[in-house]
């Protein structure tokens, strides 16, 4: 059982899942509400990218994830306050020097990064470090709400496209379509089928890696497996890429129909997620029938 100092100075015991302080949970609630006020605009250009953007659309569910990462560990564990307010105030005024910059630079992703900075100084400020070592990967998962820089985009989409494009194109002439590539674009026949920013699966393998480190973190396996699920992230979505423009080839030269090609190409879209969940369960799978945990005697060592 974790203790805490009274305002006697004396240790009284602290429970999990026992209140907080009323005055700290009030102190809690004004800082989170003066950070929310302080980056209202980066989150308002966020928002407006998980809600119209679909391959952004788990942004949403991100912040969600964190909450109840804390609340798990809010309620079953130990949770010892020690307030260090001078570091993490000093944090939080360092970071204002690291906004100044973001707005000059109109760097938004910077801007956020600050952000979870300032929730580590807060966390600090209030809890000091025996807090911040339980619920860090709560903050840390809320890096995956951040949309992708367009340099990066760029840089690194370009090539995965080009990779996607290329791969396709050999799995449709395997299953013995007439397929050329050209450039980016796939031809098949009377079809011409771009791969264009959007289905380079950039987007797509973030929001695969947010699912598969959140399965990490929830999931009681060895590091091992943990390791091979993380190994897995790019992979898993380059394959699931690959196999949803393989599909939409496949279905463009069945269907003729504009719109039936639209709603083919965005419900592969959706099931390209669900694929990759699926692949994510067959590794793990795969892992548990390879990795035999070692019987435990008595005493709690390896017999």
């Amino acid at each position: 059982m974790v203790t805490r100092m009274s305002s006697t100075g004396l240790a009284t015991p602290r429970t999990p899942g026992s209140p907080l302080p009323r005055g700290l949970l009030w102190q809690l609630v004004g800082l989170a509400a003066v950070l929310g006020w302080a980056y209202w605009p980066t989150l308002v250009v966020f928002a407006d990218k998980w809600v119209n953007d679909p391959q952004y659309s788990h942004g949403l569910l991100v912040p969600l994830f964190s909450g109840y990462w804390v609340w798990r560990v809010y309620s079953t564990h130990p949770l010892e306050v020690r307030p260090r307010p001078l570091v993490g105030c000093l944090l939080l005024v360092g970071i204002l020097g690291l906004r100044a910059v973001a707005g000059s630079l109109l760097f938004y992703q910077l801007d956020a990064a600050s952000l979870l900075l300032a929730m580590t100084g807060a966390v600090v400020a209030f809890g000091g470090m025996p807090m911040l070592k339980r619920i860090w990967p709560a903050i840390a998962f809320l890096i995956f709400m951040i949309p992708l820089p367009y340099e990066l985009e760029r840089n690194v989409g370009g090539p995965l496209k080009t990779a996607a494009t290329i791969s396709s194109t050999f799995l449709l002439q395997t299953l013995g379509l007439p397929a050329i590539r050209d450039g980016n674009l796939i031809l098949i026949d009377d079809v011409r089928l771009g791969v264009v920013d959007a289905c380079s699966g950039l987007k797509m393998l973030v929001t695969f890696a947010a699912f598969s480190v959140g399965a990490v973190l929830l999931m009681s396996r060895s590091r091992f497996e943990k390791l091979m699920v993380l190994l897995g992230i790019i992979p898993i979505a380059i394959v699931t890429n690959v196999l949803r423009i393989t599909a939409t080839g496949l279905g463009y030269t069945l269907f003729s129909d504009p719109a039936v090609r639209d709603q083919l190409h965005d419900f592969l879209g959706y099931a390209m997620m669900l694929m990759g969940l699926l692949l994510l369960a067959v590794e793990l799978w795969v892992l548990k029938q390879l990795v035999v945990e070692e019987p435990q005697s008595q005493f709690g060592f390896a017999s």
